[in-house]
Order: structure tokens, then C-alpha cells, then sequence
């Protein structure tokens, strides 16, 4: 059942004239919007710093409050993280709920995220935002007889259960960290065996809702995989929060890892960022890496900035990167085209696919070598391996053996080194 509609203001302060100010608080009603909440009413300010106290200004507490009340609101969103004093301040001052960005994008993950470690991830995160701030939640003081001006006594026992919830959500705290660190050696244990069996592995990365779920699905449909390996698809932010990890062949029996990742969004929560930095991690063991980018949306640029800034932060650095700008059919541009490592494409109209594919086998094939075998009648074994394995152009059958002409990856070569023919 649908909860009751949330009715929100939304307040954002621009700090020395940011000019990313108009985009952010449009991303803020993109991300009410995620939850359900109706914005109904937008109050900004303009600042050389925040107030420390209430964010905003003394002023605009009054003008908040009764912009509030005339649109028969139940919420106030912040366009920024607040400190724990600032939420207890604002929400005496306004006699209301107040949440911040980082609550309302922790939120939007925890009703998102579908398997187990991403549940985990952000009940981290959840915790880890709420721990410093349970002192400024006044709603639960309240209820537990504390911190209202009743007396010592009452406060001595409201004192007493936050001492509690303290403990257990360190407890908590702890536990999800041991089975995280429990799932990142299993995840570290899988790349050591694709490591092993040296197949390549490309990670496509971008902001949210740039089309790198589409990306990854027409790259399955144009190789030929069944409809059951597709991902979830949705113009939405943060529709998948999984890791989702397909194998691509190519018609000349060339295999790569395809991998999708979390998208990333203007002031992502430092917590998530550190929740989910195993998730990332994929990225920083990928061969190469796919930038997906909205290039239809003006803001297209930051957007590209904050990915790589994301990035940064898990020590995803010296990856190869092709910069694929995605619904080039929207911006208007020409495409499908290639220039050095950056595609304009149109995921949805799949245009753009087979240079995609061709730009990616350039890279990370690179090391293959073509050459010709001659490969005794008694070693079947390898001619089979490398019909399976390689690229076999021809074959034909001599005296002494099987000649083919081949294209096969470097360690394929050293290890049958021995039949290579004009060496």
C-alpha cells in the first residue's frame, strides 16, 4: 500500500554563486520526486558561507515557516548534508520534520537495492548517517520522556536509552562490516579466478540515468544473448544499484566481462560512496572502462566531473577510458562517430553499437596475435582448444599435420610457441 503523499518545501543555499546551484536543486526534486514527495514550494538563498546554526539565514527561518504553512506542507528538504545541531535547531525553529540530501538519497537506495550485500551497503550507510544525529532526532527523544524540558529525571532515562540505541546501532555497525569485508573476499576470490582465466573485463560507469543499463543490454541483444540476461532498464535515478556482471562473446570466439555499476549523483553521501566502495571496486580492476554520459543534458560536462570525482574517491585511477556520449539523437549531434577514445552514440536506437564493439576489441585484445600452426595429427587436443578459444581463418590438412591460420592471445602463443611456423 502507498503510503500518505509527503508534501515538502525544498530550501537550497547558493554559495558563492555556484553555478551548478539551479542544477542541484533541480536534482533535488528529481530525487523527492523518486520517493513520492510533492514539492510544493522552493525557498533559496544566496550566502558566502552557511550559518552554522540553522544553515540559513535567521531571515529565512521566518519565510520558510510561513511558506510552510500556506502550502500545507509536512516536510522540509535541505539541499545539503546538515549537521546533527543544525537539524535539531531547524526543527524546533520550524516546529516540523526536517530532512537533508543525504537522508533522502540514503532512502531512495534502501528501497532500491534488491540483493543482499547492497542491502547491507546502505543499512551501513543509514547507520552510519544516523549515529552523531540521534541526539538531534526529537521526535524519538520525545516519545522516549527525554530532552523536552521535563525535569532531570526524564531526561536522565531519555539520556539512558540513547546510551542504548548508541550501542546497538554500534553493534550493528560492526556486525554489517564483518560480513561486508566477508563478501569482498568472495568478490576478490571471483576476480582472482578471472584473473586466472584471463578474460578481460570492461566496466561501464556513469552518472545516474545516463542509459548505462541500455548500453549494457543492446551490447548483450547485438552479441546474441537470450532476453533472460538483460538488466533492469528505467528512466529513473538510481534504478539498479547491483553489480550486474554479463559475459559477452564475439563471432571470432573473443570473450570479455561485461560489468554495470551503481550510478553516481552530485553530492553522493560520503557514507554510500564508502558503502559501496567494494561494489566500485569492480570498476578499479576493469581492463577498461566505459563512461556512459548524457550528452543531451546541458549539464552533461559536471556530470562527467562528478563521476571521475567519485572515482577518484575509491581508488579508481590508470583505467583505460572510452567516453561513450549517450542519446546523441536527443542533443542533436553526429553519430554514430568515433574520435580517439570518445563514441557519440544512441543506446536506444542502437546506433553506435558496432564501432562500440570495435573500439572496444582494439583495446583490450591488443596483445592478440595472428600466425600461422602446424599442428601435429596426435595433438587434436590443441586444434579443438584453439578452434574454442582463438580465432581460427583457416585450416587445411598436410602431410605432417593441421596448418591453420590463427589469431590468439599472447599466452596461447608462448604456450604453443613450438608449432608457430616462420618464427
Amino acid at each position: 500500500m502507498e503510503e500518505l503523499l509527503e508534501r515538502a518545501i525544498v530550501v537550497g543555499v547558493n554559495l558563492k554563486k555556484d553555478e551548478h546551484f539551479e542544477y542541484g536543486l533541480e536534482e533535488l526534486h528529481n530525487l523527492a520526486e523518486a520517493l513520492n514527495v510533492e514539492v510544493v514550494g522552493e525557498v533559496t538563498q544566496n550566502l558566502d558561507r552557511i550559518n552554522s546554526a540553522h544553515y540559513v539565514g535567521k531571515g529565512k527561518i521566518d519565510e520558510i515557516k510561513a511558506f510552510y504553512d500556506e502550502a500545507d506542507a509536512n516536510l522540509v528538504i535541505f539541499n545539503d548534508e546538515l549537521s546533527p545541531s543544525q537539524i535539531r535547531n531547524l526543527e524546533e525553529a520550524l516546529e516540523c520534520k526536517v530532512i537533508d540530501r543525504t537522508m533522502l538519497i540514503l532512502d531512495i537506495f534502501a528501497r532500491r537495492a534488491k540483493s543482499k550485500e547492497a542491502q547491507m551497503q546502505v543499512e551501513l550507510a543509514q547507520l552510519q548517517y544516523m549515529l552523531p544525529r540521534l541526539i538531534g532526532l526529537r521526535a524519538s527523544l520525545g516519545r522516549q520522556g527525554g530532552g523536552t524540558g521535563g525535569g532531570f529525571k526524564n531526561r536522565g532515562a531519555g539520556e539512558t536509552k540513547l546510551e542504548l540505541d548508541r550501542r546497538k546501532i554500534e553493534d550493528q555497525i560492526a556486525k554489517l562490516r564483518r560480513d561486508l569485508e566477508h563478501v569482498k573476499e568472495q568478490r576478490v576470490t571471483q576476480r582472482k579466478q578471472r584473473k586466472k582465466n584471463e578474460v578481460p573485463v570492461v566496466s561501464i560507469v556513469g552518472y545516474t540515468n545516463a542509459g548505462k543499463s541500455t548500453v549494457m543490454n543492446r551490447l548483450l541483444a547485438k552479441t546474441g544473448q537470450l532476453d533472460d540476461k538483460q538488466v533492469f532498464e528505467k528512466d529513473m535515478l538510481f534504478a539498479t544499484l547491483e553489480t550486474s556482471v554479463r559475459q559477452i562473446r564475439l563471432p571470432d570466439q573473443k570473450e570479455f566481462l561485461l560489468t554495470d555499476t551503481v550510478g553516481f549523483v552530485s553530492k553522493l553521501p560520503t557514507h554510500l560512496v564508502k558503502a559501496f566502495r567494494s561494489t566500485l571496486e569492480e570498476a578499479r580492476e576493469a581492463d577498461l572502462l566505459l563512461h556512459v554520459v548524457d550528452v543531451s543534458n546541458e549539464e552533461y560536462r559536471y556530470m562527467m566531473h562528478v563521476t571521475n570525482e567519485t572515482l577518484h574517491a575509491v581508488g579508481v585511477e590508470d583505467v583505460p577510458t572510452l567516453e561513450l556520449y549517450n542519446k546523441s539523437d536527443l542533443a542533436e549531434l553526429n553519430y554514430p562517430r568515433v574520435s580517439g577514445n570518445s563514441l557519440w552514440i544512441s543506446a536506444k536506437e542502437g546506433k553506435g553499437l558496432d564501432e562500440l564493439l570495435e573500439t572496444i576489441r582494439t583495446h583490450i585484445f591488443a596483445d592478440y596475435k595472428m600466425c600461422r600452426m602446424l599442428i601435429p595429427y596426435e595433438r587434436g587436443d590443441i586444434v579443438s582448444y584453439l578452434n574454442e578459444q582463438a580465432s581460427v581463418q583457416t585450416s587445411e590438412y598436410e602431410e605432417e599435420g593441421t596448418l591453420i591460420k590463427v589469431e590468439l592471445r599472447q599466452s596461447d602463443y608462448e604456450r604453443y610457441h613450438e608449432f608457430v611456423l616462420g618464427k
